[in-house]
């Protein structure tokens, strides 16, 4: 499923980024507590000035997406990570990871950190996180501790 996909900034509202952003919402919200759901719509990764990634297939199929939002001086957050259904367990996530960390690199970031869920049902996203360089630490920016709450940084 590599062959042929392409990492590209874009901007959310494009329809169907603004759908996959949606689901992405949708489902966290449905599995996580108010008090402990750190998703961003699409409009609010657009205000908060955050970088949107896509990986789409060859003919421009949509398959995953991604932001990076600026914290400080090059560090930015991870957020909104999310592949189709459709395109689970082919590698797209990988692929948008590195396609986002490169371009990150590329503009002198130098550490990404993330907050996901601790859950069982974000297992898979932390073990690609964990796969991809990440390690656990502690709440950054704003954040604070919370049991459903996984975070992790990489420097690059």
């Amino acid at each position: 499923m590599n062959v042929g996909m392409v990492v590209a900034h874009e901007v959310p509202g494009r329809e169907d980024i603004a759908a996959l952003l949606a689901a992405h919402e949708a489902q966290m919200r449905g599995q996580t507590p108010t008090e402990s759901c750190h998703v961003q719509s699409a409009d609010d990764l657009r205000a908060a000035k955050a970088r949107v990634y896509t990986l789409r297939s060859a003919n421009g199929a949509l398959l995953a997406v991604g932001a990076l939002l600026p914290l400080g001086p090059a560090h930015e957050e991870l957020k909104s990570m999310h592949t189709a259904k459709p395109a689970r367990g082919k590698g797209v996530g990988r692929r948008l990871l590195a396609g986002m960390i490169t371009d990150a690199r590329s503009r002198g970031i130098l550490r990404l950190s993330l907050e996901t869920g601790s859950g069982p049902q974000h297992g898979p996203s932390r073990a690609l996180y964990a796969k991809t360089g990440f390690v656990e630490t502690g709440p950054f920016a704003d954040y604070t501790d919370d049991p459903l709450s996984t975070f992790m940084t990489r420097r690059l």
